[in-house]
């Protein structure tokens, strides 16, 4: 038994070995940078001169700081309208190719792509889109007898940004729901119908209730990208009316970070953001017992 039991022991040693480069930059890329994320919100520093100790005051400041106001408003509409948004739109399109019709196979890959495409070349093809002179909106707008319409500008900014970001979540809820519903024992659905169920029963008595688990994933996972969202606001909006008309949080610790050299400034931000996040996800788990239904 005992000789049994050293390969064992010897295959477990390789095992942390083989680890251990995924535990190294763990603890230095993800559990570091959070502590070093703590540590420089308590310090001005600006990159070149030596930080200095302010304690909470970046905290502090950013209680009248407008522009930080307005970054955590924009970023709460644009949750509020993101989220829903993708929740509907993933089902929807889970739903229809759940079902058995023609090349299904090549329009789930269709919907799927957004999601592993380079988001700077995605951005730029819709900067193109929005465009006010040459655009392909503006040229069906045009076309049909309409007046061109800016869409990057202050006013229209917000939600042109929530579309090309919903656009590009879609086929991640789709994979999450498709899961979800294929899941669902067919019995289920032959017994309903059997009773003489409509379509409509069906989906509100027995796919609703037992696809809430991937509802309440998908929410949380939408919510947090949410928060989190950059890339396409950058990419379309810093050639806009103005370089921030749609500041969010993420664009604000960006341009505090990098733009401004508020190191300190933005990491309080940075902390401000995942206790938000932290929060939010907390409350999500408190109404899970009550709305997730588990078979």
């Amino acid at each position: 038994m005992q000789a049994g039991l050293k390969p064992l022991g010897r295959e477990k040693w390789w095992v942390l070995l083989l680890l251990l480069p995924t535990l190294v930059g763990l603890a230095f890329g993800a559990f570091g940078s959070v502590l070093a994320t703590v540590g420089l919100s308590l310090f001005k520093w600006d990159l070149l001169t030596p930080p200095q100790f302010i304690g909470i005051q970046n905290f502090t400041d950013l209680a009248t700081d407008t522009s930080f106001h307005e970054a955590l408003s924009n970023t709460v509409r644009f949750s509020f309208t993101y989220v829903p948004l993708v929740i509907v739109s993933s089902l929807s399109v889970a739903l229809l190719l759940n079902r058995k019709i023609h090349f299904v196979s090549f329009f789930r890959v269709v919907y799927f792509l957004p999601v592993v495409s380079s988001a700077v070349s995605v951005g730029l093809v819709w900067l193109w889109i929005y465009s006010r002179d040459t655009g392909l909106l503006n040229y069906i707008i045009v076309g049909l007898g309409g007046e061109p319409v800016r869409w990057l500008s202050e006013q229209n900014a917000l939600f042109a940004v929530i579309i090309v970001n919903v656009w590009g979540a879609v086929g991640e809820g789709m994979i999450i729901f498709l899961a979800g519903l294929q899941g669902i024992p067919k019995d289920y659905y032959e017994a309903a119908q059997v009773d003489g169920a409509t379509e409509w029963h069906l989906f509100r008595h027995i796919t609703l209730p037992l696809i809430t688990p991937s509802i309440f994933f998908q929410t949380i996972i939408s919510t947090i990208n949410a928060f989190q969202a950059f890339e396409y606001i950058y990419i379309l909006t810093r050639r806009g009316s103005s370089s921030s008309s749609v500041p969010t949080l993420v664009y604000s610790i960006y341009r505090d970070g990098f733009n401004f050299f508020r190191m300190g400034s933005a990491s309080a931000q940075a902390l401000v953001l995942a206790a938000i996040i932290f929060i939010l996800t907390l409350v999500y788990f408190r109404l899970q017992r009550r709305l997730v239904f588990y078979e």
